[in-house]
This record gives structure tokens, C-alpha cells and sequence, in this order.
């Protein structure tokens, strides 16, 4: 039996029982063969666009199940799953922005899953302001120590897709970029549960030490200090509802 690492755990927790799911940039494997016999996941796909690491994700599940036939794919992104093929796509351990490079390649086919679930390394912000503006809803989010960063993970769901038992918690907020703060770290942060506040003063701390390094510039550039400043404001606004 595989044992998740806190990370993958909680990517494995947004996958309810019998939800069909594929894995892109699977690596390793162990999510989806977690998922599966684990019976969450009756049927899973792993795939990636790396012949080494889809080797990987051979070679363990063969270790573990030499007698089961699992379903591995070599290629880009969501271009080897069929339109609703699987109930659930997870992204994860890639940067946000490739992952909108991804599901912008076939936005129709992209809204075709039930659910999404990203892991981004990098560009969560971007994630988020693409999904907001292409058509999902945030239904939650999480985020879990690993070593000594704060990973994020975001579940997404197309809106004109079944909400089932959950709400949407993100919208659209005009005049905010993807560069924002506001998608960066987003209002609804407060919700992805005790480390909230932990992350969001991370990210003030990482504020104001820009702030200062603007402020002792021999010439300083008032149009950033105000910027950055008023990213401070915002991150000490949110800490006032965590």
C-alpha cells in the first residue's frame, strides 16, 4: 500500500468516491494508484509528456500490482484524454501558467470534466484570474506545509457543470489583473483553513521587505512604493478576517 506525503494526500481528498480521474504530469504514479486501491478511483489514467517519467509511474505500479493492467499515457497536457472522459483532471507540481497554457490549447474540452484540481509551483495567481475569466468556479482551496513552503491547491469546476454539494467561492473582481494582488491571495484564502494566516503574513512579509529595499533606493520610484504599499494594505486587510 502507497503512502501519500501531506501534499498528495490532500490533492488525493478532493477526489470523491467512484470519480473517475486522470493524472497529467503523473511522475511518479502514486496518486492514481493510491486512488485506486485505495477504491476511491475505479478507473485512473497517468500520464505525462515525459517517457522518463511515465517509466516511473510504470515501474512502481508494476512493483506494487504486477498483475493489473493500469492505463499510462505518453503525451502533452489534456490532448490524450477524450472530451468527459474522466470526472476529475488533477495539474499538479507545474507552474500556473503552463497550466493555463494547457487547458486554453482546448478550452471546450477543458470544461468537458466535472472537476479540476491544480498544484501550482508557480503563478497561482494567474491561475486563478484564468479560471474565473474562461468559464470555472473556485470550490475550495487548501494548502499544506511541504518542507518549508506553503503549497496551494485549488478545485475548480466548469460553471456550466454541476456544483453537486459544494459553492462556488471565487468571483471575478473588476479591475484586477492577473498580475493582481487580489488573485495572488485571493479573498476567499480565509477559507483554506489554519494555515491561512500563516500564508498571507508570508506574503506581507515578503511585501515589506520589497517595500524597504524601494525605499532605500538611492532613487526611489514613487509610482512602485505606492504599488507595493498598497499590497501591504490589502494583505493586512485580510489578516483582520482570519
Amino acid at each position: 500500500m502507497i503512502r501519500l506525503t501531506d501534499r498528495l494526500q490532500i490533492l488525493a481528498d478532493q477526489i470523491e468516491k467512484n470519480e473517475t480521474m486522470a493524472d497529467i504530469g503523473t511522475d511518479h504514479g502514486f496518486l492514481p494508484i493510491y486512488l485506486w486501491e485505495n477504491g476511491i478511483s475505479p478507473n485512473v489514467i497517468m500520464a505525462d509528456v515525459s517517457a522518463g517519467s511515465l517509466d516511473k509511474a510504470r515501474c512502481n505500479a508494476a512493483a506494487l500490482y504486477p498483475d493489473m493492467t493500469f492505463d499510462l499515457r505518453l503525451g502533452d497536457g489534456i490532448q490524450v484524454l477524450e472530451k468527459g472522459e474522466v470526472d476529475a483532471v488533477v495539474l499538479a507540481g507545474m507552474g500556473g501558467i503552463l497550466m493555463t497554457e494547457i487547458l486554453s490549447k482546448d478550452l471546450d474540452k477543458s470544461k468537458s470534466f466535472g472537476k479540476l484540481v491544480f498544484q501550482p509551483r508557480s503563478g497561482q495567481g494567474r491561475l486563478r484570474w484564468w479560471l474565473v475569466n474562461n468559464g470555472f468556479f473556485i470550490i475550495r482551496e487548501n494548502l499544506v506545509r511541504e518542507g518549508k513552503y506553503i503549497c496551494e491547491i485549488i478545485t475548480a469546476v466548469p460553471e456550466a457543470g454541476s456544483l453537486g454539494n459544494h459553492s462556488p467561492i471565487s468571483r471575478a473582481m473588476e479591475g484586477c489583473g492577473p498580475e493582481a494582488i487580489e488573485y495572488e491571495v485571493p479573498p476567499w484564502i480565509s477559507s483554506a483553513g489554519e494555515l491561512a494566516e500563516a500564508f498571507i503574513k508570508n506574503k506581507r512579509s515578503i511585501e515589506r521587505n520589497i517595500l524597504k529595499g524601494l525605499k532605500k533606493s538611492i532613487s526611489i520610484d514613487e509610482e512602485k512604493v505606492l504599488f507595493t504599499e498598497n499590497r501591504v494594505l490589502y494583505l493586512e486587510s485580510l489578516l483582520g478576517g482570519v
